[in-house]
């Protein structure tokens, strides 16, 4: 039976179209959007060239590498994922580590999360989503027997995210540690972690995330700008009012395709973090509405399929499934709170959407395995009705 699973057969009955076409919508919204958003930024900066269509430009090779990602990692077992799964968690580890030596990591607007690779720069904590995702994922399934045991069930993952956060934390990339340590919590839960012991271990975290920000002056500063934007709206809650102001200059339908004024140089990162505000001013609350539910189409079929390998006694697949649905889901919740003022200011990009090669690339790998789990669910199916 498992022979068979060696060389799937690329048909589309035997992949989940909904996941398919979801996915590829968000795509091609995302690559319209991002022309759209940073045109004017890319023809007045120097290192664009003035070329309007710079980031379009760059955002396709992205595309292009992380669709090609895809279709290798579709080809992987998830025997063969389960297996590499710790070595992949150390590589990334590694990477966040090198990321911090000074000479080694690069600096962007203060901060240090990028390695230089030639033309291109790549994010390690992008990729450290998704390898958490499946480290946690096969460290769930080998401690089924303990969920009960806070000691052999939780103490180990935890030191293990601790470690990786103490890195995230020193880039800073705060946002990125919310988004994994999130996605463990959530499929420690999902494998079985008692109900009370969750609870207590998620006020611990609570408390932890309180004292980060409290004993920040720079986080401290963010929570105040988002609990009052215009108190200080040419500082502290500059991006925020205008991400506002973008929206509401939309309306129902938008001003139009290309007809955004606060991508003129009012709204930063227009084209990374602040997407949806393009988004929202452009097309409007339709055209919001839609990528919310695409979203929401992608994040039910994550788990849909998850479930299915739970009825099929898999179930590192079903962790895997559903930790890529709630790493999707967790972050671009975030990202969609932060552009309408619901959240505090954090530097997450919309999932499959916002400029930036590491994140596009580490989405299309995650929604092929997605696609590959799906795909080995429809196997064992037809192998069982045969």
């Amino acid at each position: 039976m498992w022979h068979a699973l060696e060389a799937p057969r690329r048909m589309p009955s035997e992949i989940d179209l909904a996941l398919l076409w979801s996915t590829l919508m968000l795509l091609l919204i995302g690559m319209v959007m991002v022309y759209s958003a940073s045109m004017a930024t890319a023809e007045a900066g120097r290192m664009t060239g003035n070329q309007p269509a710079y980031f379009l430009f760059r955002h396709a090779i992205f595309l292009t590498i992380g669709l090609v990602a895809a279709a290798v990692a579709f080809q992987v077992p998830m025997s063969t994922w389960q297996q590499w799964s710790p070595w992949l968690f150390v590589a990334g580890f590694v990477l966040l580590a090198l990321v911090l030596i000074p000479g080694v990591g690069r600096d962007v607007n203060g901060a240090r999360r990028w390695l230089p690779l030639g033309i291109v720069n790549l994010q390690p904590s992008e990729l450290m989503k998704l390898f958490a995702v499946l480290y946690a994922a096969d460290y769930t399934t080998r401690k089924m027997a303990h969920m009960h045991d806070l000691k052999k069930a939780f103490l180990p993952l935890a030191s293990a995210m601790v470690a990786v956060g103490i890195l995230l934390l020193k880039e800073p990339d705060f946002g990125a540690f919310v988004v994994i340590i999130s996605v463990a919590m959530g499929i420690l839960f999902l494998g079985g972690m008692r109900a009370r012991l969750f609870v207590i271990l998620i006020l611990v975290l609570a408390a932890a995330f309180a004292a980060l920000i409290i004993f920040s002056p720079y986080r401290r500063d963010r929570i105040f700008g988002f609990m009052d934007p215009w108190a200080d709206a040419y500082g502290r809650g500059y991006q925020l009012s205008h991400a506002l102001i973008a929206f509401g200059r939309g309306e129902l339908l938008g001003v139009g395709l290309g007809a955004s004024v606060e991508k003129l140089f009012y709204l930063p990162e227009a084209h990374t973090d602040f997407l949806l505000a393009v988004i929202a001013e452009e097309l409007g609350f339709a055209g919001v509405l839609v990528v919310i539910l695409l979203f929401a189409l992608l994040i039910q079929r994550a788990f849909a399929i998850g479930r299915q390998a739970v009825a099929l006694d898999r179930l590192y697949s079903a962790l895997v499934a559903q930790g890529i649905g709630l790493w999707l889901g967790v972050q671009s919740f975030i990202n969609m709170g932060v552009n309408t003022g619901l959240l505090p200011t954090k530097g997450l990009t919309l999932p499959l959407m916002s400029f930036g090669g590491s994140g596009i690339l580490a989405n299309c790998i995650a929604v092929a395995v997605l696609l590959r789990i799906d795909w080995e669910n429809r196997q064992l199916m037809r192998g069982a009705k045969v």
